[in-house]
């Protein structure tokens, strides 16, 4: 994970695909022993955590505070079980804390916790704070003369919070070239459709209002998303934000698009059909 990656082939998209199908089927197994937490945005965001632990990031499983590693920030820090089953894959940790995620004393809680968990640069709960913590952290690496990546992912209905923009402003204007913004637009968020709540669109356009290099794609296409992270990487002057358009609960046939699955738990036998559908 600190080499430089394979050439984006249909063997390298074909394990990411896998590995991305493990993961799902870890956040669903993890919530529904839980009881509790938040499947829907875990598994839409899920190919993205993917593509950035198994392909783009450069990270260490054995040294998590190695000082030149790229950076991941998980600002919608609700969707944590995307994040602990990559880490869990990459060996962070062992699988077995997976199951026992959000119970007393365990590694794994229901949000993030840097002080507890290999692998987690920073605590996340309320929403609208990691991209801000992204810049900090980049603006620290100009300052001591490295040149890693840092890459928050952020919710769509997180971007309705002022510290968003912000954040966009004070990224755009320091020329915070190392900074990536995802957006998981999945379009649904805990109260309904984001744009009944508060609509975002155009949001690419937006981003690019506030001085920001700005892409839409599909959250699912490995090679989007890996074309996406490249460029950004190869920019400089910029930061850039990447308009994921994904599903909400992806890969699970009654969590996709489906509200009710932001942060509830399935049943046994949905958990067992969850698994049937993975496999």
């Amino acid at each position: 994970m600190t080499t430089k990656p394979a050439a984006l082939d249909q063997s390298v998209i074909d394990r990411l695909e896998k590995v991305a199908r493990q993961m799902r089927r870890d956040i669903v197994r993890m919530v529904g022993l839980a009881g509790s937490g938040h499947p829907g945005g875990s598994l839409s965001a899920a190919d993205i955590v993917c593509a950035l632990y198994f392909y783009f990031l450069s990270h260490r499983p054995d040294d998590p505070k190695w000082v030149d590693r790229d950076r991941f920030v998980l600002s919608k820090g609700h969707a944590c079980p995307v994040l602990y089953a990559a880490l869990a894959e990459a060996g962070y940790f062992d699988r077995e804390e997976l199951w026992k995620l959000r119970t007393l004393g365990a590694v794994l809680q229901g949000h993030p916790d840097s002080t507890k968990t290999p692998g987690v640069e920073i605590s996340a709960g309320s929403l609208g704070q990691g991209l801000a913590a992204a810049n900090g952290m980049a603006l620290a690496n100009r300052l001591d003369g490295r040149d890693a990546m840092v890459v928050a992912l952020l919710g769509d209905g997180e971007c309705q919070e002022g510290e968003i923009w912000e954040a966009a402003m004070f990224g755009a204007h320091h020329k915070l070239d190392r900074v990536v913004a995802v957006i998981d637009f999945n379009g649904l968020q805990i109260d309904g459709r984001c744009e009944d709540v508060i609509c975002l669109d155009p949001l690419a356009d937006k981003w690019r209002a506030f001085g920001w290099n700005a892409v839409e794609i599909d959250g699912h296409d490995f090679g989007q998303i890996i074309g996406a992270l490249k460029s950004a990487r190869e920019g400089r002057g910029k930061p850039t934000a990447i308009v994921a358009c994904t599903v909400k609960g992806k890969g699970v046939s009654f969590m996709e698009h489906n509200v009710d699955f932001h942060g509830k738990a399935p049943s046994s036998a949905e958990l067992e059909q969850a698994l049937e559908e993975l496999a």
